[in-house]
């Protein structure tokens, strides 16, 4: 009689196959409705750096993060729903001086349940926070230890 396969030993052989091409990360799209006050805000507030847009105009912007992943602002009047679920996530080794601030810039964040102005934790022990750009995208910092 063979032996069953625990649901952890089937889920590593499929992310194995699954990702045998190196898949890794590249960037996120959002619409913007003012490109010049969401560039501003992940530019100087989030320190992201502008790269160049690979000649798509003068409606898209792109930014970089420090491991290369983008994210492409696409000014847009079509109007996107937003939820805290659906959401993109950053981390940093400095949660509390980025928490600091964020109080600083006047910058509301809050708990996953939505406690104003600090984090909460996880169950796997990273703690967290959520808050909003400037067209109402979530955006999460953690300070995850991956």
């Amino acid at each position: 009689m063979q032996a069953q396969k625990t649901p952890a030993i089937i889920l590593f052989a499929a992310t194995a196959e699954v990702n045998k091409y190196n898949l890794r990360k590249d960037h996120d799209t959002i619409r913007v409705r003012d490109l010049k006050v969401s560039a501003d805000f992940y530019g100087n507030i989030l320190g992201l750096e502008e790269i160049h847009n690979g000649g798509l105009g003068d409606h898209i912007m792109w930014f970089q993060l420090n491991d290369r992943v983008q994210i492409h602002l696409v000014e847009s009047k079509e109007v996107i729903e937003k939820y805290k679920g659906v959401h993109m996530a950053m981390r940093t080794d400095l949660l509390d001086a980025f928490m600091d601030y964020l109080k600083s810039k006047n910058i509301q964040f809050e708990t996953w349940k939505g406690e104003p102005n600090t984090s909460n934790t996880r169950p796997d022990g990273i703690r967290q926070i959520y808050f909003q750009d400037p067209d109402g995208y979530w955006i999460e910092v953690n300070d995850g230890r991956h």
